[in-house]
């Protein structure tokens, strides 16, 4: 499916995003626009100069390890499911099908306000795309790129209007089974992501 073109320029200034980005954990069951989710993927790991292939976060070496998933409950014209976003096309990928939310709340340490959230952003990696240049401190460079992910959700999650608050508490090979992703794909930080109640 593909995504709504991103904006480029916003009404909210950058200064203004990061005063008031707080972390939320109670969501509005109120559903968000594919609008909405398309801007918050580009933030994450978007395309933003195609000739070479730059994304919104910077990467070391430009291996870009990191693979982002949505676990959508409530997105307007979307069925409820895993996707998978490809950030060259733009555009979300059916995983499957159903409401897994619940599942995933659970493999988060039971933290059931993210089964509430409308959409739950979840950043992976694929951590030999960068150690097989960079050997161990690859996987230093991995983290801190989820870091930079994070912060640009963060960021444009503020700007819209909308809430999150910053998930690392979980169990990791739960996480890859409630989402269902390929084995050799470490899920690293997770983001419900909804209006605020």
């Amino acid at each position: 499916m593909n995504l709504p073109q991103p904006q480029e320029k916003g009404e909210v200034s950058l200064e203004e995003a990061i005063k008031k980005r707080q972390s939320v954990r109670e969501f509005s069951p109120r559903a968000l626009s594919l609008k909405q989710v398309s801007q918050l993927l580009w933030a994450a790991q978007g395309i933003t100069e195609r000739e070479n292939s730059r994304r919104s976060c910077p990467s070391a070496g430009a291996l870009y390890p990191l693979e982002i998933y949505v676990v959508v409950k409530n997105l307007s014209g979307t069925e409820p499911g895993i996707y998978y976003y490809d950030a060259f096309k733009h555009s979300l990928e059916m995983v499957r099908k159903g409401n897994f939310s619940t599942r995933l709340a659970d493999a988060c340490l039971g933290q059931f306000f993210i089964s509430e959230a409308p959409v739950v952003i979840v950043i992976c990696a694929e951590s030999e795309r960068t150690t097989w240049k960079y050997g161990e401190r690859g996987a230093r460079y991995v983290h801190i790129e989820a870091g930079h992910c994070g912060q640009n959700i963060c960021l444009q999650v503020q700007s819209l209007g909308l809430a999150t608050v910053p998930v690392g508490a979980f169990w990791d090979r739960e996480v890859q089974k409630a989402i269902e992703i390929p084995e050799e794909y470490e899920p690293l930080y997770i983001f419900p992501v909804g209006y605020p109640k």
